[in-house]
């Protein structure tokens, strides 16, 4: 092949990182026609010399919220998909809590259909457990697998009814998709509107206590203990549930979960520092220093095997009412690789092999995806990466429509700096290329 045009590209001196194969080493990767080649098939390619760089495969965030179809004034599938490609993710997975809810198979088909049109990242919907997201019955579970659902949650709503629960957990048994629980008990949260402690003791606002989530944990994993059922928990952030997902793994329960970035970086001392400022109110709320660093080793031991942004974007406008009124939501998609680096790199925790694994094999294990890893023949998604990149957040820079970030102003080291799918360059120096 000896035409330069943008279907071969040779990626030059890249130390490639790819979780899939357990490989970091230096080399060239070759692209030919959207899918990875051999040095052979990529005679006369463009040639970008990425000494110094990293090259990942197939960056996952399985927990993002787009808000289309209906709340598009906050996000749509373009603008979240943007947000995405930015941040260097080849594949999310959408929250299925929007107007309407995501609980039929054409919505399904019409999520995957319209982001095939945007090209920008590979979305894989989450479908609602039950319909309307009232917890009251199983929406069609079978038809939206059929249709393209890779798992089903009522997240934005903690499932309550334990038979409910139950019989979803059955069905992800024959189904093969997990079950992705908002874990939450509404009553014991009512009114908190961050973590109950001595912090929301002194601002004066209402708490909701660690146990509102564990005793949800604690109920599904037994029921996931009685059904065989798949079950993940999503944005997990209390000691009790970290005992109780401990418990499930030592009973060889099908249960994994999740961490947010935010639980792992920031405190719920951040509610002070911003002055009560809604951009740190978030649900699962901000917890203690001591509990961060419960959800950081429960990381680096392999208990929690995801890390998921629960990207949630707001209107500005809704973001700045009072922090009793205002809806809770952080968004990460365009911090999250410099905020994990910050965790976990710069302090030495963890490697980049281990990292990277909860942000591509941890979640498309989850899901049951199978991609292999830059293997000749595989779809050329990957991600370059520099590490040594310095960059100060700043919100109204986002993609995103939601501007609400509490890293705003947070010097960050390590940024994407291109974003490829299926062989395309969908961002470039920061830039996204629609």
């Amino acid at each position: 092949m000896t035409n330069k045009d943008e279907t071969c590209w040779q990626i030059q001196n890249v130390r490639v990182i790819d979780p899939f194969r357990g490989i970091d080493s230096v080399e060239d990767v070759f692209v030919v026609n959207g899918h990875i080649a051999e040095r052979t098939e990529a005679a006369g390619c463009q040639v970008i010399n990425a000494r110094g760089l990293w090259l990942v495969p197939r960056l996952t965030d399985m927990h993002v919220h787009f808000r289309d179809p209906g709340l598009e004034y906050k996000e749509d599938l373009f603008s979240g998909s943007q947000a995405a490609a930015a941040g260097g993710f080849t594949v999310v997975c959408t929250m299925p809590n929007t107007r309407p809810v995501v609980d039929i198979p054409s919505l399904i088909h019409w999520q995957i259909t319209r982001g095939k049109e945007i090209g920008l990242v590979h979305i894989l919907p989450i479908g609602a457990i039950s319909k309307g997201q009232q917890g009251l019955e199983l929406a069609d579970l079978y038809q939206m697998a059929e249709a393209g659902a890779v798992g089903f949650s009522d997240d934005g709503h903690p499932l309550v009814d334990s038979r409910i629960m139950r019989a979803a957990l059955s069905y992800s048994r024959t189904l093969g998709r997990p079950i992705i629980q908002h874990a939450e008990d509404p009553l014991l949260a009512a009114g908190g509107v961050m973590h109950e402690g001595s912090i929301s003791h002194q601002l004066g606002l209402a708490g909701a206590p660690d146990e509102a989530e564990s005793v949800m944990v604690w109920r599904d994993v037994e029921l996931a203990g009685l059904t065989g059922g798949i079950l993940h928990v999503a944005h997990i952030s209390s000691p009790g549930s970290l005992e109780a997902l401990d418990y499930a793994k030592r009973r060889g329960l099908r249960v994994s979960a999740e961490v947010a970035p935010h639980h792992l970086f920031l405190t719920d001392e951040a509610v002070r520092e911003w002055n009560y400022n809604p951009v740190t109110k978030v649900n699962p709320p901000l917890r203690p220093d001591t509990t961060r660093q419960l959800l950081i080793q429960a990381v680096i031991k392999g208990l929690i095997t995801v890390i998921a942004s629960d990207h949630a974007p707001h209107h500005e406008d809704e973001k700045n009412q009072s922090y009793k009124d205002a809806p809770f939501g952080i968004s990460g998609l365009e911090t999250f690789v410099g905020t994990i680096f910050r965790v976990f790199l710069d302090a030495g925790l963890l490697d980049p092999l281990h990292l990277f694994r909860l942000i591509t094999v941890g979640p498309q294990e989850v899901l049951g995806l199978d991609y292999p890893g830059l293997i000749p023949g595989a779809s050329a998604d990957f991600t370059l990466i520099d590490p040594q990149m310095t960059w100060t957040v700043d919100g109204q820079q986002f993609y995103s429509r939601g501007k609400n970030t509490p890293l705003q102003g947070t010097k960050l080291k390590g940024r994407p700096i291109a974003t490829m799918l299926e062989g395309r360059f969908t961002m470039r120096d920061q830039e996204v290329l629609v």
